[in-house]
């Protein structure tokens, strides 16, 4: 049997840096993976981020996080191969070009200062893009870095700083004993603590649900792809308005690119589709011309819980106030993960985070 003050079920990028954080704070903690720290969806995104895009209520989450990775070595020891190269998001009609300006006027008042470009100015910027991209919306202070070195380097942060880690550990019993909650993996291993935090991805409903809480959370399978290295030709992070493709080049000159959907193979797995493969080497061939015909290396997918309104759920429980949920991110969690983490460590030290969550909150989806 193990107490502390905190324990947390799932090693991602929340729950990892959740983990570092109130370590730092003073509090002891112990943190259950039932895999490896940083290998689900933490680990196999696309490795933007990137703050442009971001709805309103997101901002200042997000905000937060880019302060976090601009100092990320200090954190993890490491700078993840992040960049902050800036993120272009490319437009392909005037009606997206209009969207694109609409949404920097929005976010213009809650400090995201985005700049468009067009014209002769957007091509002699970008000669390398394709001709469907006519206009882009410009916001230097995004970024990219490698998910496969930065999440398990906030597990492994939070361990040297005194966070007890313990991987391939599936929790199948969840309870509450009316002073704290009571995990266990059915082969002997007992968690004691009086605050839980919820930061399983995808599986997180299973926690919930434990504890009286639910969420219309389902399952998505981001396909990505990476090209054997290619001369340098790109050194921004590129979105698109409306979705379909995104790219980033790496320092080898790798190029990784998203954009399809996988398969579900199982609850814990997922694998890239034929034609959704196909039909992303297109759009890469349309989008990027110097990729038209690179060799694509490796296609993979991963698994990612998705929620209606495409926000998080992030905040206490319903019935057990020292539950805190953290999962649900779209795909998009990647940059907003450290400042979760962070603000889960001020919640339970402080009462409160210092960033405002309230739209997060897991009762939105309750009929009342």
């Amino acid at each position: 049997m193990t107490e502390a003050d905190v324990a947390i079920v799932g090693g991602g990028i929340v729950g990892a840096s959740a983990a570092l954080f109130l370590r730092r704070m003073g509090l002891s903690v112990v943190l259950l993976e039932r895999g490896l720290c940083g290998a689900a969806a933490s680990g196999v995104n696309y490795g933007g981020v990137r703050v442009q895009g971001r709805m309103p209520v997101q901002l200042p989450l997000a905000l937060r996080s880019r302060e976090i990775w601009d100092r990320l070595p200090e954190y993890i020891g490491i700078d993840g191969e992040y960049v902050r190269s800036g993120h272009l998001k490319l437009a392909r009609s005037e009606a997206q070009l209009e969207s694109l300006e609409n949404y920097a006027r929005v976010v213009r008042e809650h400090g995201l200062e985005l700049q468009m470009i067009t014209g002769a100015e957007f091509r002699r910027r970008y000669p390398w893009l394709g001709a469907a991209a006519i206009a882009g919306s410009w916001c230097p202070g995004d970024g990219h870095a490698n998910p496969r070195l930065v999440s398990p380097a906030f597990a492994r942060a939070a361990r040297a700083a005194g966070a007890t880690i313990i991987e391939q550990c599936e929790v199948t019993e969840l309870a509450h004993d009316g002073h704290r909650f009571v995990l266990g993996d059915g082969k002997g291993l007992q968690v004691r603590a009086p605050w839980l935090l919820n930061c399983a991805g995808a599986w997180s409903l299973a926690v919930a649900r434990a504890f009286g809480d639910d969420a219309p959370m389902e399952s998505i399978h981001p396909g990505m792809a990476v090209t054997e290295p290619m001369p340098r030709f790109m050194d921004i992070n590129i979105g698109v308005e409306g979705g379909g493709i995104y790219g980033r080049q790496t320092a080898r000159g790798n190029c990784v690119l998203g954009g399809s959907r996988g398969a579900s193979t199982s609850p814990l797995f997922a694998r890239p589709r034929a034609h959704a493969i196909a039909e992303l080497c297109q759009r890469m061939a349309s989008l990027f011309p110097p990729l038209a015909h690179a060799q694509v290396i490796r296609f993979w997918s991963g698994v990612e819980g998705s929620l209606p309104d495409h926000q998080p759920v992030i905040g206490p429980g319903t019935r057990h106030p020292q539950l805190l949920h953290a999962f649900g991110f779209c795909g998009a969690g990647f940059q907003t993960g450290p400042a979760v983490g962070e603000a889960l460590a001020q919640w339970i030290r402080d009462g409160r985070p210092q960033v405002p969550l309230a739209p997060f909150a897991i009762d939105r989806f309750t009929v009342h």
